[in-house]
């Protein structure tokens, strides 16, 4: 039995269809379904004898440590997390509360459970927490890649929460034995995804005929990840990888802000022919909006380690992956519609307000 920890979110869902689909293990879900978090990602297997829900905020102990009495998994894979830098700017305690007690809280738990289970089935526990390149800060002026011996230099309050969460795992390996090993992923995009993100924002906005909004000179490079391939490097590392050791996980995509726009636009002008507002592309939608504060120029990360050791590379090139993406938001858009879009609408309305024209 595997418990994965915000399950129901973008990156969580992807994982328990990969494990249930691929009959891989048992899965007990654990989600607060905050706004991101959606029962109706995990539609196709929710009846599956194999899956278990349990709606459960990590930061409250006591429903914590009766899952495990139940449950007795052999593995936690840590995906809860709130994860969205405008919001962390916006409101930095949420992030506090979940990233860094949330955790702690899990840790703790997790510590517990393994104190108490039979020393037979305490040498096959792992705890996995998953975690982001963003802790390792920007690499504007060099052309180097975050390995796993970076250093941490978080930009902003979401960051700098997951670099704790971090720092508390590892700090558990070593005072207590914990059996835990960390992941720092790059930026992941696919089906699912929470319509605050970039990509889902290019999409659901041009279909709209809504300004596309594009922060700075949109010049910030990222490296993209395809979420399946980040899934199926997860149950590598769950099954095969080392404890009290770091994977960084990338798909080898390094592309700018602004470039990915154009991609999805090209894209949707080969798919939809009939476009809204009498354009003729939807290019023509993009507008450049003042920068956020301390944001990063680039991330670049460097998966040679997870490669090497364990035999892991990405399937997905960034063409076949963001092409499988667009389609399935346009096949989806009922899913979209269903989503609360108030955030969503929130974030867009103060993107409004401040767009500038770069000419």
């Amino acid at each position: 039995m595997i418990l994965v920890t915000g399950g129901s979110g973008f990156i969580g869902s992807a994982l328990i269809r990969e494990l249930i689909n691929s009959e891989l293990d048992d899965v007990v879900n654990i989600d607060t379904l905050t706004y991101a978090g959606n029962k109706e990602n995990l539609e196709s297997i929710k009846d599956n004898k194999g899956y278990f829900f349990e709606q459960v905020n990590i930061c409250d102990r006591v429903a914590l440590d009766d899952i495990f009495s139940t449950y007795k998994p052999s593995c936690v894979i840590n995906l809860a997390a709130e994860s969205h830098v405008d919001r962390s700017i916006d409101d930095p305690g949420v992030f506090i509360d979940t990233n860094i007690f949330g955790t702690y809280t899990l840790l703790e738990a997790s510590r517990l459970y393994l104190n108490n289970i039979q020393a037979d089935y305490r040498s096959f526990f792992k705890f996995i927490h998953v975690s982001t390149d963003e802790v390792f800060g920007d690499l504007e002026k060099t052309k180097s890649y975050f390995t796993e011996d970076s250093p941490y230099k978080p930009s902003s309050p979401y960051s700098a929460s997951k670099a704790s969460s971090d720092h508390l795992v590892r700090a558990w390996h070593r005072t207590y034995g914990f059996p835990s090993i960390v992941t720092n992923c790059s930026n992941n995009y696919g089906p699912f995804q929470f319509p605050e993100k970039l990509i889902p924002t290019i999409i659901l906005n041009a279909i709209e005929g809504e300004i596309i909004p594009v922060y700075g000179n949109g010049e910030q490079v990222r490296d993209w990840l395809y979420v399946e391939d980040h899934v199926k490097a997860l149950y590598l590392v769950a099954t095969r990888g080392k404890l009290g050791e770091t994977y960084n996980i990338g798909g080898w995509n390094e592309i700018k802000n602004i470039d990915v726009v154009k991609t999805v636009c090209k894209i949707l002008d080969e798919k939809i022919i009939e476009k809204p507002n009498n354009i003729t592309s939807f290019s023509e939608l993009i507008s450049f909006v003042k920068d956020r504060p301390g944001h990063d120029q680039r991330y670049a990360i460097d998966a040679t380690k997870i490669k090497k050791n364990l035999s892991w590379k990405p399937e997905e090139t960034f063409e076949t992956g963001i092409r499988k993406t667009v389609e399935w938001y346009l096949l989806n858009r009922g899913w979209c519609n269903r989503l609360n879009t108030n955030d969503r609408e929130r974030v867009s309305h103060r993107e409004r307000k401040t767009i500038k024209t770069l000419n």
